[in-house]
């Protein structure tokens, strides 16, 4: 994968791991949905600022992984952008002081392992 590419990818994965913390926040400020108030929180996903802008993100997000998609397999690409579930964890533990167990640290580590794999290429 070439620095283009490379950078294509990064930009991806930041923008949705970004993404990803924007829509917490903003699902924090609404609360747990329940039968009564589910259209009422449909509704404010549109009003909600840190909803819009998780949105937005996850947006810029796609559009990287599209123009990626034009230069790289998808074989490559699809398993490469799961490193956006490390940074996902590694944003839950340190922004939202969320625990993880031994079992999702080992399954991460499988995870980079993974890409690795498929990103090596010999010379």
């Amino acid at each position: 994968m070439a620095l283009q590419e490379l950078g294509l990818l990064l930009m991806s994965i930041v923008a949705g791991v970004i993404g990803q913390f924007f829509l917490k926040t903003g699902a924090l400020k609404l609360g747990k949905v329940n039968a009564g108030n589910a259209i009422a929180h449909i509704i404010s996903i549109a009003t909600t600022p840190e909803l819009v802008i998780g949105l937005t993100f996850y947006a810029v997000g796609a559009i990287a992984y599209i123009l990626l998609l034009t230069r790289v397999k998808l074989s490559i690409v699809g398993p490469s952008i799961a490193l956006s579930y490390v940074f996902s964890v590694l944003l839950g533990y340190f922004i939202f002081k969320e625990s993880i167990p031994f079992e999702r640290v080992l399954g991460l580590g499988f995870i980079v392992c993974g890409v690795v794999l498929v990103l090596w290429q010999k010379g």
